[in-house]
């Protein structure tokens, strides 16, 4: 760099030198080409300053710079001008290019920013779709597993109706069938015995009498099982306690009850649903607690009617019974699925020394319920 301003500093003065004398032509290309090999060597306006001031310096001697008259000085400045020509159309291009080049940045910026943004976007829609696949694919499987339980749940409803179907013809054969056969016999007997004694026909009429009694009595049990009059004649209450006497003689069971009165205000299908659940507690006590005691009890709460049916059997694992596929787990379904129906709730709790009790809650019509 140093030799460079060396020799463009010994050019400049000798160019100069010439461009004062008197029989220079004064144009400015010998200055420009100056500024242009002071632009191509590196070289700033600051650089081409210090030539011109050491040449002025140099020529000060030969030319009366200080004399206005002669026009020395004035020439010698539009000679440093035209060699900063040069520099000052390189240095507006650069400007120029900065400019442009600080244009073109900022709409690169802007250019970056939108990408990022889409970026993001499409970063957050890839993840809303994963996540929408991924939620899918568990809806999915969820779906294969409820078809699974809903298979097995029909097969057991549909084995649980066909023993049910098994258990009446086989109580209506043992014993309205047996009972109206031995109808038959006695009647038939009465017609061959015609010339007994009235004492022996009496007698023979009375035990055929029993038969149909006993007959009549098999049909309203199996009657009142499958649905009492009683509940839509009379209501809950007198239900209940029709089925628990009748259940206790032929169990062998105590069963004490006691129920809030207002119970009767709650709608046809909830006391229906109370009732259904009670039979299916207290018929699972008789079949399977060996129990001897039962407590049956129908309070008001806030908001809700409670059933609560407790008794002193042996206990079982609730969780268990209810993942099996057995007829008791439809059964305990069976009254899950009807409280909650009608928007109630169903608990079952049963400990070892404490029996087992089914708590069933069910809410009030829209009219508060009178005692």
């Amino acid at each position: 760099m140093n030799s460079v301003r060396k020799r463009l500093s010994a050019r400049y003065l000798a160019a100069l030198r010439t461009h004062l004398s008197p029989k220079s032509s004064g144009n400015g290309d010998r200055a420009q080409d100056l500024g242009r090999v002071a632009l191509s060597g590196g070289l700033a306006t600051l650089d081409l300053a210090v030539m011109h001031e050491q040449a002025v310096v140099s020529l000060a001697s030969s030319h009366d710079f200080a004399d206005p008259r002669n026009g020395s000085l004035k020439r010698a400045c539009g000679f440093f001008t035209q060699a900063l020509l040069p520099l000052e159309v390189a240095l507006h291009r650069t400007r120029e290019t900065n400019q442009h080049l600080q244009q073109h940045a900022a709409a690169l910026a802007r250019g970056n920013r939108r990408l990022q943004r889409e970026v993001k976007r499409r970063q957050a829609g890839e993840a809303a779709i994963r996540q929408g696949q991924e939620q899918y694919r568990k809806l999915f499987l969820e779906s294969l597993i409820m078809q699974k339980k809903l298979r097995q749940l029909t097969h057991q409803i549909i084995s649980a109706q066909e023993e049910e179907r098994k258990e009446i013809s086989r109580e209506l054969h043992d014993e309205v069938v047996q009972t109206l056969v031995g109808i038959n016999v006695e009647l038939t007997a009465l017609g061959k015995g015609a010339s007994d004694g009235l004492h022996t026909l009496k007698e023979k009429i009375i035990r055929t009498q029993r038969l149909v009694e006993k007959s009549v009595e098999a049909v309203h049990r199996f009657a009142r099982e499958l649905r009492p009059a009683v509940l839509d004649d009379l209501g809950l209450i007198p239900a209940l306690h029709a089925y628990s006497k009748n259940l206790a003689e032929r169990k062998k069971l105590k069963i004490q009850m006691t129920a809030f009165g207002g119970v009767e205000a709650l709608g046809a299908t909830k006391r229906t649903v109370l009732f259904r659940v009670a039979q299916e507690a207290l018929t699972n006590v008789a079949r399977h607690a060996h129990a001897t005691q039962v407590r049956m009890s129908i309070t008001e709460i806030s908001g809700a009617i409670r059933m609560e049916i407790n008794d002193n059997g042996k206990s079982f694992p609730v969780a268990k019974t209810l993942a099996a596929n057995t007829n008791k787990r439809l059964g305990l379904l069976g009254m899950k699925e009807r409280v909650e129906m009608v928007g109630g709730k169903l608990a079952i709790e049963s400990k070892p020394g404490h029996g087992t009790t089914v708590r069933a809650e069910i809410p009030f019509n829209q009219k508060k319920v009178k005692k």
